[in-house]
C-alpha cells in the first residue's frame, strides 16, 4: 500500500510541476531529443545493462540459477552515475556558454520555475531511459518456475531507483550551474554522485570509526537507503533522505544561479 501511494504521489508531483513550468520543461525535452549525443547516452545505458545482465558471465542472470533481478539493481546505480550526468550536463552550462541565459532572464518566469523546469525535464528523460528495463521483469517472470518472482522486492527496488535517479538529477543540475563547460559539469556531477552514493559508506568502514560514528556516517550515504528499498522495505526515513538531500542540492542551485 505504501509503495503504491509513493509511486502515485511521485507521478502526480512530476505532472503538476511540468504543468507549472511547461515552457522550460518543453524546451528542455525538445532540446534533449534533438541531440544525437542524448540518444547515444540512453542507447549506451540500455546496451550496457543488457550486456551485464545477459552476456557477461560474471553478472549474467542466466548463469545465476535463480529468477531474480538482484544483479540489475546492484549494477543500475553505477550506470546511472554516468547516464544522469550526461543528461543534465548541458542544463545550465550551455545557457551560460551560448549567452542565452541573459535572454532567459528577460522572460516573464521566475528563477525557481527555470530551475524546477530543467530539473523535472531531466528527471523525466532519465526515467524514460529506465522504462525499457521493465522488460527484464517480464523476462525473469517467464524464466521462473510457475512465474514465482519476488514482485514486492522488485517494486520496492524500482521505487528506490526512481528516488536515486531524482537525487542524481538534482546533483547534475547543481553541477551544471557551476560552470559553462558541459564536459566539466559531467565529470564533476559523476564525481559528486559517486561520493554521495558510496563515499560515506566507504568512510564508515574505517576501523577507528567502528562501534561509534560509523552508523551515523553511513546514514548520510545514499547507498544504505537505496539498499533498504531494493529489499522491498520502503520506509519513511529512506524517502525523507532522498527528498531532503535532493531539495538541498536544488536549493544550492538556486543560490548559485542567483549569484550570477
Amino acid at each position: 500500500m505504501i509503495t503504491f501511494f509513493t509511486t502515485a504521489n511521485c507521478l502526480y508531483c512530476t505532472y503538476f510541476a511540468a504543468r507549472i513550468m511547461s515552457p522550460i520543461f518543453k524546451k528542455e525535452i525538445s532540446q534533449f531529443f534533438s541531440s544525437l549525443t542524448s540518444h547515444l547516452a540512453m542507447g549506451v545505458f540500455l546496451l550496457l545493462m543488457g550486456l551485464f545482465l545477459f552476456i557477461f558471465p560474471d553478472t549474467s542472470i542466466l548463469d545465476y540459477g535463480y529468477a531474480t533481478l538482484d544483479k540489475f539493481f546492484e549494477l543500475a546505480p553505477f550506470i546511472l552515475l554516468l547516464l544522469v550526468p550526461a543528461i543534465t550536463m548541458r542544463s545550465f552550462s550551455d545557457e551560460f556558454r551560448s549567452g542565452t541565459w541573459e535572454l532567459l532572464k528577460t522572460k516573464p518566469i521566475s528563477l525557481q520555475q527555470v530551475i524546477f523546469g530543467k530539473y523535472f525535464a531531466s528527471l523525466v528523460i532519465a526515467l524514460l531511459a529506465l522504462a525499457p528495463t521493465l522488460v527484464y521483469v517480464f523476462t525473469i517472470h517467464r524464466l521462473s518456475i510457475n512465474g514465482s518472482i519476488d514482485s514486492g522486492g522488485i517494486l520496492g527496488a524500482y521505487i528506490g531507483l526512481i528516488f536515486l535517479t531524482a537525487l542524481f538529477t538534482a546533483i547534475g543540475i547543481c553541477c551544471s550551474s557551476l560552470t559553462s563547460n558541459a564536459v566539466v559539469a559531467f565529470l564533476l556531477s559523476a564525481f559528486v554522485c559517486l561520493i554521495v552514493y558510496m563515499g560515506f559508506g566507504a568512510v564508515s568502514q574505517i576501523p577507528t570509526l567502528q562501534g561509534g560514528a560509523d552508523y551515523w556516517i553511513e546514514n548520510f550515504g545514499a547507498d544504505l537507503h537505496y539498499q533498504n528499498m531494493s529489499r522491498g522495505l520502503v520506509e519513511l526515513k529512506d524517502l525523507v533522505f532522498f527528498i531532503v538531500i535532493s531539495g538541498l542540492f536544488l536549493l544550492f542551485t538556486n543560490k548559485l544561479v542567483m549569484n550570477r
